[in-house]
């Protein structure tokens, strides 16, 4: 497995449910991506939340990914892990929808960017906010998130032929970060990100919480009672399964175990 490219050895590192996460602030994070960027340095990224560190858990093929890459913080859950195990929270909640929007705000040098997943029309919408809220990149539509084989060779070899700095992967836990682990590599792009569903959330298609509900970090309760068919599994069951997993890991570390 290669290790991500970023300079995350200069900050220590949280397990949580096996998977290390990166203590980092917002503003040191942008910094380290805009430094790989600039040095050409490849850095896989993607984020960990509650629901994503549950299916690592339980499924061995990614959670043996992801240390290949740069793993930030994203949500309560973790913020509530982190407590648990290390007695403080993680320093900022760096989950991807705003996230990374800010960073490509922050980052003046100008960046191609190219977007894949979701479904056609969500993509081709994002790519237009995101070209109004940071106007000093390009943004290009590379393909919708449903491609079967030989589409994906086109898309591999545009991706060659372009190599953006930056890819914005949006196809889902875990099949983005696989993807991306099995299929992208120094050769396609500088960075590649794994962003779940914010292509989505950036179009509309999706909507966010209010503001108030974000700050009180309980945009997974907006989320449940607009899909509760959908979610409810991810949240209802998903939740406290993580936090009673996260109590079995506090307890093999009390009893000296992994």
């Amino acid at each position: 497995m290669d290790a991500p490219g970023s300079d995350r050895a200069a900050h220590p590192q949280r397990n949580i449910l096996g998977t290390d996460v990166t203590v980092i602030g917002r503003d040191a994070a942008i910094a380290a991506l805009g430094r790989d960027i600039a040095a050409g340095r490849f850095t896989r990224v993607t984020f960990l939340n509650a629901h994503n560190a549950n299916i690592a858990f339980a499924d061995a093929r990614f959670r043996n990914v992801l240390p290949g890459f740069l793993v930030l913080a994203d949500g309560v859950g973790v913020d509530i892990a982190s407590k648990m195990l290390y007695g403080e929270p993680f320093p900022d909640n760096l989950n991807g929808t705003d996230f990374v929007p800010a960073f490509l705000k922050r980052h003046t040098a100008k960046l191609t960017v190219a977007l894949l997943g979701a479904q056609r029309g969500n993509a081709l919408v994002a790519a237009e906010r995101l070209s109004e809220q940071a106007p000093q990149h390009e943004f290009i539509f590379l393909h919708d998130g449903y491609f079967g084989a030989q589409e994906e060779t086109d898309i591999l070899a545009r991706l060659k032929e372009m190599r953006p700095d930056v890819l914005l992967v949006a196809m889902g836990v875990p099949r983005q970060e696989l993807w991306i682990a099995d299929k992208i590599g120094t050769e396609h792009c500088t960075m590649p990100i794994a962003v779940g569903a914010l292509l989505d959330f950036l179009s509309g298609a999706v909507p966010r919480a209010p503001l108030w509900m974000r700050r009180l970090r309980l945009e997974w309760l907006f989320r449940l009672g607009l899909e509760p068919r959908r979610l409810w599994r991810r949240y209802v069951v998903g939740n406290p399964l993580f936090l009673l997993r996260v109590l079995g890991q506090k307890y093999r570390v009390k009893r000296g175990g992994p």
